[in-house]
């Protein structure tokens, strides 16, 4: 059931109390979508509404803070360590990156952790691939499809089934998003083993076979100069270390308010539009269907890669 917490309309900061822990919500009469009349307040009361759904996805993941203090109109930027003030209950997970560098990421284990990320201003939210345990091991491989400039979105629709096919021609069981933004994300739940490189170079080996197949449709060239027209980019890319996607039940920063929403795949054989799953509408999508994500959570039904060796 949906969180029974509604932030007041007319206030400019309010305390969210969960048992002594507590994140003050600021600025909640800040405008985050001009053109909706949408402020920071709505962003914070969608997290809250999707909370139940949301939170087992990003349960033990260090999360990469992407910020847009000013919405969705101003420079967002990118912050990985927590910063100073925060509090003392704040759960975080230390990752050693290149030159031995140990970053503090925090840690969105609940609904107070969630706000406390999200009063940042972070719009979308952009969780590891792995889990704090072992951050060099994803329990998931994904692409991203992305529409070249001009290309419409029935051809995301189109490349979308076609990678589908190959996935579960090798026995994968994958699953289809909405990226909230311009495209769709397809997700593999996979046994925690290989490491992220090898993850990577596997999803590089399917996009590169599925651009060869479908070169009128897809691409998987790294170089967006060099990327054919009204084509789909298979980007594999995102599954390297350090790299993040937006999160199941993101708010997007686009016009329409976009949320990445889990679509069936009959859904995505019918046909849709990403602005058809948005801030205005989620809450009754996900009341009605559920979390359509759950296989990815669970412990049975994962590919192992070790067969594709």
């Amino acid at each position: 059931m949906p969180s029974s917490v509604t932030l007041p309309r007319d206030e400019n900061e309010v305390p969210v109390k969960l048992g002594r822990r507590v994140a003050t919500l600021t600025n909640l009469r800040k405008v985050f979508w001009p053109e909706l009349g949408l402020k920071k307040r709505d962003l914070l009361q969608h997290y809250i509404d999707v909370a139940p759904w949301l939170l087992p996805h990003l349960k033990d993941r260090a999360m990469v803070m992407k910020r847009y203090p000013d919405g969705i109109h101003g420079e967002p930027f990118f912050m990985k360590r927590v910063p100073q003030g925060a509090p003392a209950w704040l759960s975080t997970c230390s990752i050693t990156h290149k030159g031995g560098n140990v970053i503090a990421f925090p840690l969105v284990q609940d609904l107070v952790s969630l706000l406390w990320v999200v009063n940042l201003g972070c719009i979308d939210l952009n969780q590891w691939y792995a889990r704090c345990d072992d951050t060099d091991r994803p329990d998931y491989l994904h692409f991203d499809l992305d529409p070249v400039e001009g290309t419409p979105f029935e051809r995301v629709l189109e490349a979308a089934l076609l990678v589908r096919d190959a996935l579960q021609s090798l026995g994968m069981k994958p699953l289809a998003k909405s990226s909230g933004a311009s495209g769709i994300h397809i997700y593999v739940p996979i046994r925690r083993g290989p490491v992220q490189k090898a993850v990577w170079t596997v999803a590089k080996g399917m996009a590169l076979e599925l651009a060869a197949r479908h070169p009128k449709l897809m691409t998987a060239v790294f170089k967006v100069a060099d990327r054919p027209r009204n084509t789909v980019l298979v980007d594999y890319n995102q599954n390297a270390w350090g790299r993040t996607l937006a999160s199941i039940y993101s708010l997007r920063p686009t016009p329409v308010a976009g949320v990445s929403t889990p679509v069936t795949w009959q859904e995505v054989e019918r046909g849709f539009a990403v602005a058809d799953f948005n801030i205005r509408n989620i809450r009754a999508r996900l009341r009605r269907r559920g979390d359509l994500w759950k296989p990815l959570l669970a412990a049975k039904g994962r590919f192992d890669l070790g067969k594709l060796q």
